[in-house]
């Protein structure tokens, strides 16, 4: 059984999608940021950044901590969405998505939808970053089905999570014709509707 450790964000619902993909059982134990608890010293223990999400492979007595990390160990755990001849082009647009999509997004998010009006060099700087990044993936998205090429793998279990805050980004991603298809693809995915109600509170793929 896997414990899953995490908060209700982009990062912890890769792991979620990622573990209703593959049908692994496990068990949500919620971090609450807003309460400080990833700074406590249990938790700094198997995060030692204070970040989440982390994993607890109960089977193997394994903890895990950084997204990308998890999801290949669960990637090559199940032996699903990271097959070894396509791990050299996987791993780079997760990486892509480990230090800039998600990076420059979550700025984004800080200074846009957070904390508007606090800093207009911040807003306008990561508006424009976030913009470049939509057309960044839907070129990449014009010449392939899924990011990594034609199947469906943790490259996009990644990413997806980030383009799903769409609204808060105030871009327009139905602008976006094939990034929105990709969006919209997997949003239909069982496993991804299930993981994203990460806190089993009835929460809902947002449309375009």
């Amino acid at each position: 059984m896997i414990e899953l450790f995490t908060s209700n964000t982009p990062n912890g619902k890769k792991i979620s999608i990622m573990l209703e993909e593959i049908g692994y059982e496990y068990k949500v134990t919620n971090v609450d940021l807003t309460k400080g608890e990833q700074f406590k010293v249990e938790f700094r223990k198997i995060s030692p950044f204070s970040k989440i999400p982390v994993i607890k492979d109960h089977e193997n007595n394994i903890t895990i901590f950084e997204s990308g990390a998890i999801l290949m160990y669960l990637g090559e755990k199940s032996n699903k969405f990271y097959d070894d001849k396509d791990k050299n082009l996987i791993n780079q647009w997760l990486m892509a998505q480990m230090g800039l999509i998600g990076p420059m997004i979550g700025q984004h998010h800080q200074f846009h939808h957070f904390n508007p009006g606090k800093s207009e060099f911040g807003e306008q700087r990561y508006f424009k970053i976030t913009k470049k990044l939509y057309e960044d993936l839907d070129e990449r998205l014009s010449k392939v089905k899924y990011l990594a090429g034609e199947k469906y793998t943790i490259a996009d279990i990644a990413t997806w999570p980030w383009i799903a805050r769409h609204e808060w980004h105030d871009i327009g991603l139905k602008k976006y014709k094939n990034l929105s298809r990709w969006y919209l693809d997997i949003a239909k995915r069982k496993a991804v509707i299930k993981g994203f109600d990460l806190m089993k509170t009835g929460e809902t793929i947002p449309q375009i």
